[in-house]
């Protein structure tokens, strides 16, 4: 057992170390291509594009939304659930507007042609 810790052990390491040198890349590829495009450098294509990411305000969440059932299911500020919730039709978008803050993020992906 203590091999299948030490093992796991230094996977977490490894993890973090990869995630770490991930950013890193991530930041001087952000860097050098700020705008969102679409390129190829040698044999790999570098795609750059634009994603929102709402951060939601929990005190103006729960002002919005009045109903404690709904509320107790979205408590937690968690974005996925509140996106599961407005495709679901439990509660409409406009109940929301002034609930949350918009972020642009970019988004990197690297593909082998």
């Amino acid at each position: 057992m203590e091999a299948t810790i030490s093992r796991y052990f230094a996977i977490k390491q490894q993890q973090k170390e990869l995630e770490e040198e991930l950013a890193e890349l991530r930041r001087i590829l952000l860097a050098v291509y700020p705008e969102p495009c679409e390129i190829e450098i040698g044999d790999y294509r570098l795609k750059i594009s634009q994603q929102e990411k709402k951060e939601f305000n929990e005190e103006h969440l729960l002002k919005a939304v009045e109903d404690p059932q709904i509320w107790r299911l979205m408590s937690k500020v968690d974005v996925a659930k509140i996106n599961s919730l407005l495709k679901l039709g439990v509660i409409k978008e406009e109940t929301l507007a002034d609930t949350y803050t918009v972020k642009q993020t970019s988004y990197v992906q690297v593909s082998k042609k």
